[in-house]
C-alpha cells in the first residue's frame, strides 16, 4: 500500500519516462533493435510499471494516473509479445548503410580467403606469361592473346573497337556475364568450396597473365586506364561472391559445429542472400562504367582521368565496407 502518493509518483516518474522513451522508439522505427543490456532494462521498467499500476489501483480517486499507467503497461506488453515478422518491410537505405557492410565485416575471414586464392591465381598467371610466353593462348581469356598489347592499344586509340551506338546492349551483356560468373562462384560453394576456389583461381590467372603482358610491353598506363574504372568494382564483387561461396561451404562442412546441416544452412542463408544482392548491385555499376567509360581511351578520355576515377571509386568502396554501419560502443557504467 502507498503511504505517500505524491512521494511515490515523484520517485517513479523517471522510470515511467524511460519506459515511454523506449516505446516511442519502437513505434517510430519498426526495425529498432535493442542490445541485451537495453532489453534487460526495458523488461525491468515494464515490471516496475506493472507493480506501480497495482499499487495505484488502490486509490480510487487517481483515475488519471491509473489510466496513464494502464496505457503505458499495455503498450509495453504489446511490444514484448509482438509476433509479426518485420522481414517484409523493405528499407533499402538502411540495408545499404548497415546490413550489407556489417554482414561483410562479420565474415571478413571468408573474404580474405577469396583474396588469397585470387592472388595465388594472379601469381601463377604472371609467372606462366613471363617464363612461357606461349601459354598466353591458355591463360588469357576473351581472345586477348590474338593481338600483342601494342597492337591492341593502337587499335583502341584509333577507335576501331568503338561501340558507339551499342553501349546499352554491351552494358547489358557485361552485367549478365559477370552476374553469371558471380552466381556460379557462390553456387559452387555447394562443392564444399572446391568449385569456388577453382573459379577464383582461374579468374586470378587471367588477370595476372593480361596485366603482366601489358606491363612488359610498356603499356602500363593504358592497362590502368582500361581496367581501373570498372575493375575496382567488378573484381571486389567477384571476391565477395567467393566470400559467400566459402560461407556456404563452411556451413556444409560444419567444422566445430554441433547443429544439423539444415540448421546451419538456415543460419547463414540471410547473410549469403545479403552478400549476393550486394554483388549484383556492384556488377550493375561496373557494367555501366565499363560500357560508357572504360571503353573510351585517349584522345577521347585521358588515361590519368580514368585512373583518378578508378582510384576514387576504390577508396570509397574500401571506406564503405570498412566503416559504414559502425555504431559507437556504449561506455560501460
Amino acid at each position: 500500500m502507498i503511504v505517500d502518493l505524491h512521494r511515490f509518483v515523484a520517485g517513479e516518474r523517471d522510470y515511467w519516462t524511460q519506459l515511454e522513451s523506449y516505446l516511442n522508439k519502437f513505434e517510430t522505427d519498426p526495425r529498432f533493435r535493442m542490445s541485451l543490456e537495453d532489453s534487460r532494462r526495458f523488461h525491468y521498467l515494464y515490471e516496475r510499471a506493472c507493480a506501480g499500476l497495482a499499487r495505484v489501483a488502490t486509490f480510487s480517486g487517481e483515475a488519471e494516473l491509473r489510466q496513464y499507467l494502464e496505457n503505458l503497461v499495455a503498450r509495453a506488453y504489446g511490444e514484448i509479445h509482438e509476433s509479426r515478422s518485420l522481414s517484409v518491410r523493405l528499407r533499402p537505405l538502411h540495408w545499404l548503410r548497415y546490413t550489407l557492410p556489417q554482414t561483410f565485416r562479420r565474415h571478413a575471414r571468408a573474404f580474405l580467403l577469396a583474396c588469397l586464392v585470387t592472388v595465388g591465381g594472379i601469381l601463377f598467371g604472371t609467372g606462366a606469361t613471363i617464363y612461357d610466353p606461349e601459354s598466353r593462348s591458355v591463360t588469357m581469356p576473351f581472345g586477348h592473346d590474338a593481338l600483342s598489347p601494342s597492337e591492341r592499344v593502337a587499335r583502341e586509340e584509333r577507335g576501331d573497337d568503338r561501340i558507339s551506338g551499342h553501349q546499352t546492349t554491351f552494358s547489358s551483356y557485361l552485367m549478365t556475364h559477370n552476374t553469371r560468373v558471380a552466381v556460379l562462384t557462390l553456387a559452387l560453394g555447394m562443392t564444399w568450396g572446391l568449385g569456388t576456389l577453382i573459379v577464383l583461381f582461374h579468374n586470378g590467372v587471367g588477370l595476372g597473365a593480361i596485366s603482366v603482358d601489358y606491363i612488359m610491353a610498356g603499356q602500363t598506363k593504358f592497362l590502368l586506364g582500361w581496367i581501373m574504372p570498372h575493375g575496382v568494382t567488378e573484381i571486389p564483387a567477384i571476391l565477395v561472391a567467393g566470400q559467400a561461396g566459402f560461407l556456404l561451404a563452411a556451413a556444409l562442412i560444419g567444422r566445430g559445429q554441433h547443429a544439423p546441416m539444415s540448421a546451419r544452412l538456415r543460419a547463414i542463408s540471410p547473410d549469403v542472400v545479403t552478400l549476393i544482392i550486394g554483388v549484383a548491385l556492384m556488377l550493375i555499376w561496373a557494367g555501366l562504367v565499363e560500357a560508357f567509360f572504360s571503353q573510351y581511351h585517349e584522345p577521347v578520355i585521358p588515361y590519368l582521368g580514368k585512373i583518378l576515377f578508378g582510384t576514387v571509386q576504390l577508396v570509397l568502396l574500401i571506406l564503405y565496407f570498412a566503416a559504414c554501419g559502425r555504431t559507437p560502443e556504449k561506455s560501460k557504467p
